[in-house]
C-alpha cells in the first residue's frame, strides 16, 4: 500500500511542486476523515476549503490506495426518506499509516500475561491498571467543566491523547466519538482494553454509559452513550469498583 498522502504521477511536464501539493491535499484530506470520522464530499469540502470536485478526485486515489473506503451512512434515531449520504471512512491500512505504536510487542507482552500471569483475570488487571494511570487528566479537565459540557470537556482531553474525540447530542443524552484508537489492533484480540476504557467513563462521568461501536469491533468509530443529567465525576481509584458488565460491554446490536 502507498503512504497516505503519496501521490499519483504527475502528468508529463509538469513542475514537482504539482506531485508535492497533491501529496498534500491528499494528506490533510485523509487526517480530515481520522479526525473527524467517516465524512461526506461536502463536510471535506467545508472543512478544508476544497471544492467537491477536487475533494472527490482526491478521494478516488485514496480509494485506489486502499486508504479509505466508501461506506453508507449511519443514521442514529429515526430514518428520514431517501437514500442516506455516501460517507468516506478510512480503512485498517489508512489507520496504519497514522498509527506509529508497536501493535505486536504489545498483542505478544499481553499473550504472555494472560499465559504465564493468570489467564484473562490478569489481562483484566492490566487493563484496567493501564487506563486509571491515564485517568488523571480526563477528571480534572471533567471536575473543572460545567455539567453540561463533561463530555465535551472529556472529548478534548481524550483528544490530546490523539484520540480525535467530539461529543454530540444524541436523543436523551450526548455521544462521545473516538475517531481514532492508537491501540486498535491490539483490541481487537484483548477487548479487555476496550471494556477497561468504558468503565473509566461510567466512573469519571458517575453514570452508567453504554459502549455502542468499536473501532476494534470493525466499526469507523468508537462510540459511547452518555445519559443526561449525569452525576458530577467521582475518583477512578480503583476500576474494579462500581462498574456494572453491562457499563463494560459493548451494545451488540
Amino acid at each position: 500500500m502507498k503512504n497516505v498522502g503519496e501521490a499519483q504521477e504527475a502528468p508529463i511536464g509538469a513542475p514537482q511542486e504539482f506531485a508535492t501539493g497533491e501529496r498534500s491535499t491528499r494528506n490533510r484530506v485523509a487526517r480530515s476523515i481520522l479526525d473527524h470520522g467517516p465524512s461526506t464530499v461536502a463536510d471535506l469540502a467545508g472543512r478544508l476549503g476544497l471544492t467537491q470536485a477536487a475533494v472527490r478526485r482526491h478521494l478516488d486515489a485514496l480509494v485506489a490506495d486502499d486508504v479509505v473506503q466508501p461506506r453508507e451512512q449511519r443514521v442514529y434515531g429515526a430514518r428520514t426518506r431517501g437514500r442516506p449520504a455516501k460517507v468516506f471512512a478510512l480503512t485498517d491500512c489508512g489507520r496504519d499509516a497514522f498509527d506509529q505504536s508497536y501493535d505486536k510487542l504489545a498483542a505478544e507482552a499481553l499473550r504472555w500475561i494472560r499465559e504465564t500471569a493468570g489467564g484473562d483475570e490478569a489481562v483484566v488487571a492490566f487493563a484496567r491498571a493501564r487506563i486509571a494511570a491515564q485517568a488523571a487528566p480526563y477528571k480534572a479537565a471533567i471536575d473543572a467543566a460545567e455539567p453540561d459540557q463533561r463530555a465535551h470537556a472529556l472529548a478534548r482531553a481524550l483528544s490530546a491523547d490523539g484520540y480525535a474525540a467530539t461529543a454530540r447530542s444524541a436523543p436523551v443524552g450526548e455521544q462521545l466519538c473516538q475517531h481514532h484508537c492508537p491501540v486498535a489492533h491490539v483490541a481487537e484480540q484483548f477487548p479487555q482494553l476496550c471494556e477497561a476504557e468504558t468503565e473509566m467513563f461510567s466512573q469519571l462521568l458517575g453514570t452508567h454509559v453504554q459502549r455502542l461501536a468499536t473501532i476494534a469491533h470493525g466499526d469507523g468509530v468508537c462510540t459511547t452513550f452518555i445519559p443526561k443529567n449525569a452525576p458530577k465525576s467521582t475518583t477512578p481509584t480503583d476500576c474494579n469498583k462500581n462498574a456494572s458488565a453491562s457499563t463494560a460491554g459493548r451494545n451488540p446490536a
